[in-house]
């Protein structure tokens, strides 16, 4: 996983991610309005904001929880109230009917690391349980991920660099960020990694159950939205 996770947590409202999830939001709520489910685990929870609409939409769910390897981001799911713990999915051995991992979260992770990811995915879910994610297409790296990025808020100043190559997309972070009188400068790095719909099957031995294409920016598709079952 990446290492600017929690200079991330603390740039995400600068970067219109409030404006895109009420949408992708929408897929994975239509999916869980059709299934019956008491339990609900998701990977790379972030700040919480799915997981409460999912509590509040869902009351009848027994267990419900978030993991994140950004202890800020834990910290801010909690304050919602809802229970999120700083732990790798490989390490939770807990089990669940669903499983979702919002807005990317798989194009994190490296093939070795997704190859261990969705057989932990697998052993952390019940029989016939669903797995339920999005990845970004080619598209969304080469056209719309690239370039460079200046958010400037007054007591924070963003830029953000980035290239995609050999099917990795690397984004630099730098973030001057007020304390007082004066500003302080945090730098980190981010990679996420291509990967298209038909490896996800040949790694896991579940089920692809649904494939849907999703654009959010324009007509172009942008992501994969992916439902598999145990």
């Amino acid at each position: 996983m990446p290492n600017g996770l929690d200079l991330y947590s603390k740039v995400e409202d600068l970067l219109g991610v409030n404006e895109v999830t009420p949408t992708l939001y929408n897929y994975y709520f239509s999916t869980l309005d059709r299934l019956k489910f008491d339990s609900l685990l998701d990977i790379g929870c972030g700040r919480g904001e799915f997981l409460a609409q999912a509590k509040e939409r869902f009351p009848s769910i027994k267990k419900i929880m978030g993991i994140d390897l950004s202890p800020l981001m834990v910290k801010q799911t909690q304050n919602r109230g809802v229970e999120a713990r700083c732990i790798d999915i490989c390490k939770l051995n807990k089990k669940f009917k669903i499983i979702t991992a919002i807005f990317d979260m798989v194009n994190y992770l490296d093939y070795n690391r997704l190859i261990d990811f969705l057989q932990c995915v697998e052993n952390n879910l019940e029989n016939e349980g669903y797995f339920i994610c999005d990845i970004n297409t080619l598209y969304a790296f080469e056209e719309i991920a690239v370039g460079s990025f200046i958010k400037d808020s007054g007591d924070r100043f963003l830029t953000i660099d980035s290239f995609f190559e050999n099917n990795e997309y690397y984004s630099e972070f730098t973030l001057f960020e007020r304390v007082g009188d004066i500003f302080k400068k945090s730098k980190e790095s981010i990679t996420q990694y291509y990967h298209n719909v038909d490896r996800l099957i040949e790694l896991t031995n579940l089920k692809l159950i649904e494939n849907s294409f999703i654009s959010i920016y324009g007509d172009e598709i942008e992501k994969y939205y992916l439902v598999f079952q145990k």
